[in-house]
């Protein structure tokens, strides 16, 4: 009987392409996959160390896979075991460790499925993840997440990646180009592009071979695929060439995902971001100039040392100005052997908490007018497998949620609908029309 094999994934998008790809290789070694919440021989922890909060998850984790299956062995990858391997060794259950290197010889290291008082650690220093590895998430759902750069050559204040991941890297165009018409292959109908400086995409070997609106013309041709998404891209790398070709793309969907952090350039100064939030402004006007009705993302940091409360409402006041359609809030948490956590003027909890819900409210805001902008419009709906209460779920390509009574004929389907209003759950109602029933 083949051995199982259980994965979870905490983090980025990143993160499940690459959770993917180790799946594929242990169904390689004659592994059956199974879901977390199932017996399984081998649990598979994927961590995240952006926030403290996804470090204290890592051992919650293993604790529930030790629940499920007493005599299971337990293996952590990803971003925390780079960081802190013997941290991570010392949790109870756990029987190896994998740093940035060694995570995608997983399979080669697990020999003997004993479980050992003290866990194996194989962890290199970050330098030596200077290898780019492939890798795409399969299975899951509707859109596929490819990975086609890692690592990253930034030196934000406040950031652990660059310890975690390495310097940036990157596929070849080439390479790119092969993977994703496997996945057109398999029926998939969304690309999202991911990595850790999307923007940056184009290094090997430490020299700059391709630019990133090179990858996006290339990918723009591949049949087969209907509709590819920009996880990511700093202000600074989303040039006008890149809006432009998305603007008038066959493929790409109008949907940006732009980190700013803050809307203060003191704090922005601090954090040792590479733009002012005048450059911001610029790439948001030019994007609504070109995509009028363009779904705008925002990554904002709360509570970064030194913020005041002036700094704060400037951020506050900038966000509410932009025509921008939601937020992701992040609250700063103090990150070891980051110039970030020596600097002075550190925000009270408390105060943290205060301006976090303040623009989690704002988000909500900015969801619902944008929302309310695309009210009454025919688009594009590509329908989700999920399903909740007897409803399922889609995206227009500008990334409005929609829901409608469940119809197996409709999943991974992209059918025309009118959307109508604004349902209770804050998701898109849509017209019920025979038109999209049409197969």
């Amino acid at each position: 009987m083949n051995r199982k094999v259980a994965f979870y994934t905490l983090g980025c998008k990143l993160n499940y392409s690459e959770t993917s790809a180790i799946g594929r290789q242990f169904k390689k070694a004659d592994y059956e996959i199974v879901n977390f919440t199932d017996q399984a021989d081998v649990y598979v922890i994927n961590t995240c160390s952006v926030t403290e909060n996804a470090d204290r998850k890592c051992k919650k984790v293993v604790k529930e896979a030790l629940k499920i299956s007493p005599l299971a062995y337990i293996a952590i990858v990803g971003c925390y075991a780079q960081l802190k391997p013997k941290e991570i060794s010392e949790i109870e259950g756990v029987d190896i460790v994998l740093g940035a290197s060694e995570k995608f010889q997983l399979v080669e290291h697990i020999t003997d499925l004993t479980k050992n008082p003290k866990a194996l650690v194989y962890n290199s220093p970050v330098k030596e993840a200077n290898q780019f590895i492939p890798s795409y998430s399969f299975g899951d759902r509707t859109r596929t997440f490819l990975k086609v750069q890692d690592g990253c050559d930034y030196s934000c204040s406040f950031c652990t990646i660059p310890m975690a991941r390495g310097a940036s890297r990157s596929d070849t165009i080439s390479n790119v180009i092969k993977q994703a018409r496997e996945i057109a292959l398999s029926g998939v109908k969304e690309i999202v592009l991911t990595g850790v400086n999307l923007g940056d995409f184009g290094l090997i070997d430490g020299v700059r071979q391709y630019r990133f609106v090179d990858l996006v013309k290339a990918l723009d041709e591949v049949e087969g695929i209907d509709r590819i998404r920009i996880s990511s891209i700093e202000p600074n790398l989303l040039t006008d060439e890149i809006i432009a070709f998305v603007a008038a793309s066959k493929r790409f969907v109008p949907h940006f995902h732009i980190p700013l952090q803050s809307g203060s350039n003191k704090i922005l100064s601090l954090m040792r971001r590479r733009y002012k939030r005048e450059l911001y402004t610029e790439r948001i006007s030019k994007i609504k100039e070109l995509m009028p009705d363009c779904c705008i993302g925002v990554d904002v940091i709360v509570g970064f040392p030194g913020e005041t409360r002036e700094d704060f409402i400037d951020t506050y006041n900038f966000l509410n100005e932009l025509p921008i359609s939601y937020l992701h809030v992040f609250t700063y948490s103090e990150r070891e052997n980051t110039p970030a956590k020596e600097l002075a003027g550190v925000v009270p909890g408390s105060t943290r908490a205060e301006r976090s819900k303040m623009l989690h409210i704002l988000s909500d805001k900015k969801r619902r007018a944008f929302y309310g902008s695309q009210v009454g419009k025919f688009e594009d709906v590509l329908f989700e497998r999920e399903t909740n209460d007897g409803l399922m779920h889609g995206f227009t390509r500008n990334y409005v949620k929609i829901e409608t009574v469940y119809d197996p004929l409709l999943v991974n389907e992209i059918k025309p609908v009118r959307l109508t209003a604004i349902a209770a759950s804050g998701d898109m109602e849509i017209e019920e029309t025979a038109e999209i029933l049409v197969h």
